[in-house]
């Protein structure tokens, strides 16, 4: 983990290929990363209901067809161009969405250093933690089909599994994962060196062997180790694997034609994309980590998507195209969580809520995985905007100036 975050999930240098089929090949990390941005704290619950040298280019889609690229710089585009120019992201990318669903997306920098080629639009990225919102749903569809409950401790679908220091999952409630009020401990703090295949359990037994960070439901911390419970959750609970759930609830039912859950030993993304990049140090050279084993976020992390497939899955979420009412509300029943996502930041079930600085709030959720770092939120009335970039954000600079190009779509 770079020193400026403080959470999240760690890599540090591999020893070792990627393991599993397909190609293979070698990925140095020297440092820790992380799934998403923020110094995590512990803090008290309220809970609360709330309904250059590189050149730049930008392309235009407008309801789903071609469309040629607005007339001079826009905010959005200005914006884009700074994240490269000023705060030295290889490329960035943004897909916005308006009241009517028509979108428009636009790039900056170049797709790939060693070749100079273009950003594919709207390209596939690695997403995070915004993983952890498409876990949230499917349990959260499970609860509104009665076969889990969300006051139902861990213990029972999963008997005996979640023992430890100070951590018993008889005390444990589903709705404590996925609100990050359990008090587990972040098994991304604890992993080894190497970059390679990680099991689900293997992560769960890593948080284990670590003490409780506070009792079940008495303070909140953001823990990745929630939602491999999760995961790990909705495989007994429906018999199928977490993939294959997420893409039979989510992905088909509302269209996301280029999301997809990386299988075992699927180190590369399948479509178009801008390749991530990572520096060991702060004055050192960028390298290409673009293709990794992404096991090792699994339910709280391993997913790829594009801009505009989010900006998609959060309008269906807050249109209740996802969830009953009932479940959507509960989602959004959310607590303090400012330590992590800034400035009067709340989490639901899987859920984020930001002010924006118009009024009113944005919902969603954000993510952050060695080479890529996305950020977005959408509206009640069908607004959406998506921005990823192709390296982790070194400094609240960075980090507030990419918030900032989603505030800024989302408020003219």
């Amino acid at each position: 983990m770079r020193a400026q975050i403080r959470q999240g999930l760690r890599l540090p240098s591999p020893t070792r290929r990627q393991q599993g089929g397909g190609r293979r090949r070698a990925a140095s990390v020297a440092a820790v990363a992380a799934l998403v941005i923020g110094v995590t704290t512990t803090g008290a619950l309220a809970p609360s209901s709330a309904s250059a040298s590189v050149s730049a280019t930008a392309s235009a889609t407008a309801s789903g067809s071609a469309a040629p690229a607005a007339a001079g710089p826009n905010a959005v585009q200005q914006s884009l161009n700074a994240l490269v120019r000023d705060d030295g992201m290889p490329a960035a990318l943004a897909s916005v969405q308006d009241r009517d669903g028509r979108t428009r997306t636009h790039t900056a920098g170049v797709g790939d250093l060693t070749t100079g080629s273009k950003v594919p639009r709207d390209g596939q990225v690695r997403i995070g933690s915004n993983t952890k919102t498409f876990v949230a749903v499917v349990v959260l569809q499970l609860v509104g089909e009665g076969r889990i409950g969300l006051d139902t401790t861990v213990d029972t679908y999963l008997p005996d599994l979640v023992r430890g220091k100070g951590i018993d999952g008889r005390r444990i409630t589903v709705r404590q994962l996925l609100q990050h009020t359990s008090g587990l401990p972040d098994y991304s703090n604890h992993l080894g060196d190497d970059v390679r295949y990680y099991a689900p359990r293997e992560l769960l037994d890593t948080a284990l062997r670590h003490p409780a960070e506070f009792a079940p439901g008495t303070s909140w911390k953001y823990s990745n180790t929630n939602y491999v419970l999760a995961g790990l959750i909705v495989q007994k609970v429906t018999g199928r694997s977490l993939a294959e759930e997420i893409d039979r609830r989510i992905m088909k039912r509302i269209g996301l034609r280029h999301t997809y859950f990386p299988a075992p030993g699927d180190a590369g993304i399948r479509e178009p994309h801008p390749h991530g990049y990572l520096r060991d140090a702060a004055d050192g050279p960028l390298r290409d980590i673009t293709e990794i084993d992404p096991s090792w976020g699994w339910a709280a992390g391993q997913m790829v998507s594009t801009n505009s497939d989010l900006n998609r899955f959060f309008s269906a979420l807050l249109a209740g195209r996802l969830l009953p009412s009932a479940q959507l509300a509960q989602m959004r029943s959310t607590v303090p969580a400012e330590a992590t996502f800034g400035p009067a930041a709340r989490y639901g079930l899987g859920l984020v809520s930001r002010p924006l600085p118009c009024g009113g709030l944005s919902w969603g959720h954000g993510g952050s995985f060695p080479g890529y770092e996305t950020r977005g939120g959408a509206t009640d009335d069908g607004r959406a905007t998506n921005v990823a970039v192709t390296m982790q954000l070194e400094g609240e600079e960075g980090r507030r100036n990419l918030e900032r190009t989603v505030d800024t779509t989302l408020c003219r």
